[in-house]
């Protein structure tokens, strides 16, 4: 017993364990106080955390309870009343605040559980993105076939080499173990088998067009499945153990062809397609996918629009080789055609001037024998001759005019006229012919028509010979009226010629010419045939008239430069005719027209007679016409010197010849080098003798010939004595005028 009492333990039992508390509550208040610590730097070390305030509160309720059990360390021995309340305030903090973190914690897990689900969701949206990712991975994958596909297609415009690279394509990029066109027949009721992929030439087997999965695959733009026994699908014979693949349809559009004729083209005159098949290798598990039919739908759309830019460059390459074909006809015919302008214009410059020749002798000659003492009987022969040449010489003119009215050659010659005495001439020379016929001709010029105007003389008296002439010619009896007058604006507006637009100016007018006969009239569906050049009638047929010959077509292309317009009218057969034309004339007082080269015509009462002394040199190569130009003037009195040569000529000429005149149009003689070579001769203008060129045309390049070596003047042969004797005095007087400048 006192043994037993000698052992006792080191540290009493409550002691002991108040230790245990003691050492406990030390540890747990250091764990405590480091929770916070390893929360301050988790916020440091996150980037983005929601929840900071619970966070705090959570942190304060952490350190309150270190707090507390650091300050229970000093309650395990006796202990101060200030232990007690520090211990007492400390417990109710960490109440207070853990009360707050639980009804916190109330709020913030449900947040928490939505942020759990935002990340499924999320997850979910991964995920479809994936798959999102995947299609549009594919949609490139398809695009980058189809660019090359298209590529493939459009590098050619050639309609066989188009499908047959298309299928070839489709095999490679789909790995197919058959691809197919059907073409429809020219008929348009059939497929046929065109191209293939494993055969180069197929035997061409064809199907009706109405077969309901042809009509199914037609229906509609999209790539369609159909069964791999339909007809369109058996293209190689399977042993039976095969198990064919997936096979898909399309349609092909083609061109509306209805004005295209192409070869082994189907006639299409309503809309048309082929048809596209292909087939997946047999034995395969493989089916087909979205992608695939996506890239079969547009490589069919880029089929149809090569085939068309082929089947318009198939046409157009036709058309152009027509083209070419007619291009070279016209060609050939163009030069033909400019062949025979120039052979003619050859034979008519040829002809004129042989023509002319004899012409100017007749003409010539029977003027200087109309001077001499003759019987009535002689003289009416002389002046019988000299009309007929007249008029012969006029039907030359006419010819001649015509064909360069058709080459657009001939152009107007404006100056200013004495337009009253142009119809009292045509009245003068008219009257002898009508008489004859008894045929009484009368002449009303307006008060209003002015005395001078500006135009082509020429041209307007030779149009109004024409249509008075038509007069005469087809009146045996009766009367015919010529009136020339001012036309109104009013009546300007009221004439019905589509093609004829007068237009009122200050500076110019409207002739209007009319000339009425009581003659045989002619029918008006007739009419229109008047103008036309060698046009004969049924009417002036009938009458042994000989039609209009060139007259009155010239007179219309006339007054066409002239800016005017011509028209006939007839009530019938029998009631006579009325011609009428209008002409667009200037005022010469209110125009600016250019002056001409060529001195004005003088008045009859300047014009002299006789030319004694005037010392003349004649240079023609044809010996009837020298003979003749010299004998004109010598009967004027002029002492005449008549060579053939230039060398003769530029030996003979000084400062005596007053006049030189020289033929320009004689073959192999350059009648321009002469007329440079006496510029070159008489360098001062009063030495250099007057230049007259003596031609049988008087065209626009011959005048600008004339002017560029500096001719005077230029006399158109025939030449009578009155119109050399009106040169004459026209040529010196200017002459005169020139030297007292």
């Amino acid at each position: 017993m006192l043994a037993c009492n000698c052992i006792e333990p080191q540290w009493p039992a409550d002691e002991l364990l108040m230790k245990y508390q003691y050492i406990s509550d030390f540890f747990i208040a250091l764990a405590y106080f480091s929770i916070p610590l390893e929360l301050i730097y988790f916020v440091k070390k996150s980037a983005v955390f929601p929840y900071r305030w619970v966070l705090v509160q959570f942190g304060a309720f952490i350190v309150l309870c270190g707090a507390t059990h650091l300050i229970n360390l000093w309650t395990f021995s006796m202990h101060s009343r200030t232990v007690a309340i520090v211990m007492t305030t400390a417990k109710v903090l960490t109440a207070v605040v853990s009360c707050a973190t639980a009804l916190m914690l109330v709020h913030i897990i449900p947040d928490l559980l939505s942020v759990k689900t935002r990340e499924l969701f999320l997850k979910n949206k991964a995920a479809e993105l994936d798959r999102e990712m995947g299609l549009i991975r594919t949609q490139e994958e398809t695009g980058r076939h189809v660019r090359m596909l298209t590529h493939e297609i459009r590098s050619t415009l050639d309609r066989h080499t188009i499908l047959k690279t298309t299928l070839v394509e489709l095999g490679r990029t789909l790995a197919l173990e058959e691809c197919a066109l059907w073409m429809p027949t020219r008929t348009g009721l059939e497929l046929q088998l065109s191209y293939t992929l494993r055969q180069q030439n197929p035997v061409g087997y064809t199907v009706p067009i109405h077969l309901p999965v042809i009509n199914q695959v037609f229906s509609g733009n999209r790539a369609v499945k159909i069964s791999p026994n339909s007809p369109v699908a058996r293209l190689r014979q399977l042993a039976g153990r095969h198990i064919p693949g997936e096979v898909v349809a399309v349609r092909v559009p083609l061109l509306h062809l209805s004005n295209f004729q192409i070869n082994d083209w189907p006639e299409l005159s309503t809309k048309r397609y082929a048809l596209m098949v292909l087939m997946l290798p047999s034995d395969s598990a493989r089916q087909w996918h979205v992608h695939e039919l996506e890239l079969v739908e547009v490589v069919a759309d880029q089929v149809a629009v090569a085939l068309s830019h082929a089947a318009i460059l198939e046409e157009s390459m036709r058309a152009r080789d027509l083209l070419m074909e007619q291009n070279i006809a016209l060609d050939l015919a163009r030069r033909e055609a400019e062949t025979a302008i120039r052979a003619r214009n050859d034979f008519l410059a040829v002809m004129n001037h042989e023509m002319r020749t004899p012409m100017h002798a007749i003409i010539a000659l029977s003027s200087l024998l109309q001077e001499t003492e003759l019987t009535p009987e002689q003289r009416l022969m002389v002046e019988t001759i000299l009309k007929s040449s007249n008029l012969l010489a006029t039907l030359i003119n006419d010819v001649l005019d015509l064909s360069r009215l058709e080459d657009g050659s001939l152009q107007l010659e404006i100056a200013t006229f004495n337009l009253h005495s142009v119809f009292r001439e045509v009245h003068n020379m008219i009257k002898p012919v009508a008489s004859i016929k008894k045929l009484s001709v009368t002449l009303n010029i307006a008060a209003d028509l002015p005395l001078y105007a500006i135009g082509d003389e020429k041209r307007l008296m030779q149009t109004i010979l024409n249509v008075v002439g038509n007069a005469v010619k087809f009146s045996k009896e009766g009367s015919i009226s010529i009136t020339a007058f001012v036309a109104k604006s009013e009546s300007l507006r009221d004439f019905r010629a589509p093609d004829f637009f007068p237009v009122q100016s200050e500076n110019h007018f409207y002739l209007r010419v009319q000339v009425k006969d009581s003659g045989s009239g002619i029918n008006p569906q007739d009419i229109p045939k008047l103008f036309t050049k060698f046009a004969q009638t049924q009417t002036l047929a009938t009458r042994n008239s000989g039609g209009s010959g060139l007259g009155l077509a010239i007179c219309k292309r006339f007054v066409n430069l002239m800016e005017g317009h011509i028209w006939i009218e007839s009530e019938g057969l029998g009631k006579g005719c009325t011609a009428t034309f209008i002409v667009k004339l200037g005022f010469p007082e209110r125009s600016n027209e250019s002056k001409l080269p060529f001195a004005p015509k003088l008045q009859a009462n300047h014009v002299q007679t006789n030319f004694p002394g005037l010392k003349v040199l004649v240079m023609d190569d044809n010996g009837v016409s020298r003979s003749v130009t010299k004998g004109l003037l010598a009967h004027l009195g002029c002492d005449v010197t008549a060579v053939s040569l230039i060398d003769e000529l530029l030996h003979v000429i000084s400062q005596e010849h007053k006049v030189v005149f020289m033929d320009v149009s004689m073959p192999g003689i350059d009648g321009y080098e002469l007329a440079v070579r006496i510029h070159e001769k008489f360098t001062k203008r009063h030495e250099r003798p007057v230049l007259v060129a003596l031609t049988g045309s008087i065209d626009k390049i011959t005048k600008e010939n004339c002017m560029r070596v500096g001719v005077d003047g230029v006399i158109l042969k025939p030449v009578s004595v009155d119109k050399m004797r009106s040169v004459l005095s026209e040529l010196l007087e200017h002459r005169d005028l020139f030297e007292a400048m």
